[in-house]
């Protein structure tokens, strides 16, 4: 399927019962269970389906499938903001006493919560710079956990040699996030070149229009 083709089809099914074209906007917070079995089975992950919009809703679901086939990945998840991803990602792979190792070319907002408010949970984050992929290797120890750089930094437009910063992390076993937000799937897979984890601000070119605020967060 091409790339194009993707960007308008990816992950949506339609509604055998409206034959709709265009995507539903499914507004409810709760979801019908059809007995108490089905509703543990669900609740117990015994069975996937629809449990509580918080968790999942037909309607994001769609936006994360398509994302992560647009980046060649395993799956996605659709969160509040692109820093919200950024988050996620770090939260689920880091602990207090960890760390991770950051380009210093960052979007500001990643930068401050990397350097102010990851700090108040623990986790240390070291800045290199990432011209020089070997900044990261040589700042590696046992306590880092995962490596971070942007395709293309924000605002800088500096462009991280990926390849490089993704095979220094997997000789150690360490995961490389890159936020994609200013390449995009139409111009860089990151997964592609050895990211573990991609993620996505919508709320700039993906978005497209500026008039809503959004983020994804894809696994490889």
């Amino acid at each position: 399927m091409k790339l194009e083709t993707q960007c308008l089809h990816a992950g949506y099914q339609p509604d055998s019962s409206t034959n709709a074209c265009a995507v539903p906007v499914y507004k409810t917070s709760s979801y019908v269970f059809n007995d108490t079995e089905h509703a543990a089975n669900l609740f117990g992950l015994r069975e996937l389906g629809n449990i509580y919009t918080r968790l999942m809703n037909p309607t994001t679901d769609v936006l994360e499938q398509r994302v992560a086939a647009l980046d060649g990945g395993a799956a996605g998840l659709g969160v509040a903001s692109g820093t919200s991803g950024v988050f996620y990602s770090i939260i689920n792979i880091a602990q207090e006493g960890d760390e991770i190792i950051s380009a210093n070319n960052l979007y500001g907002g990643t930068y401050t919560q990397f350097n102010d408010i990851l700090p108040k949970f623990g986790i240390n984050v070291k800045f290199v710079d990432p011209n020089d992929p070997q900044n990261f290797a040589a700042a590696i120890t046992d306590k880092t956990k995962a490596l971070f750089c942007e395709t293309v930094s924000n605002p800088g437009l500096d462009v991280a040699d990926i390849e490089a910063i993704a095979k220094i992390g997997a000789d150690k076993g360490i995961p490389l996030i890159v936020d994609s937000t200013f390449s995009t799937p139409y111009l860089t897979k990151p997964i592609e070149h050895g990211a573990a984890i991609v993620v996505h601000s919508l709320t700039k070119w993906l978005g497209g229009h500026g008039n809503g605020i959004g983020g994804v967060v894809v696994d490889s």
